[in-house]
């Protein structure tokens, strides 16, 4: 999650664990067993989740944008 800035979605695909899973050993667990380690990821979280809204949207718009040229090419 460090290196690559992941969100906790692709930790938790990396892993095959659920989102629930990764979010409360990030949140709970990492802060208790390494407190430095957690105010590293704690970064991360924050600035993924002040742009989730970003990736929504652009999801939204990637989707249209798939359904718009396969009408066309219909």
């Amino acid at each position: 999650m460090i290196e690559r800035g992941a969100t906790v979605r692709a930790v938790a695909y990396a892993f095959s664990v659920s989102k629930s899973t990764v979010h409360k050993d990030i949140t709970e667990k990492l802060e208790q067993i390494n407190p430095d380690l957690y105010d590293r990821v704690r970064v991360i979280l924050e600035k993924n989740k002040s742009e989730r809204h970003l990736r929504g949207g652009e999801a939204t718009r990637v989707k249209y944008l798939k359904e718009k040229a396969k009408r066309s090419t219909s």
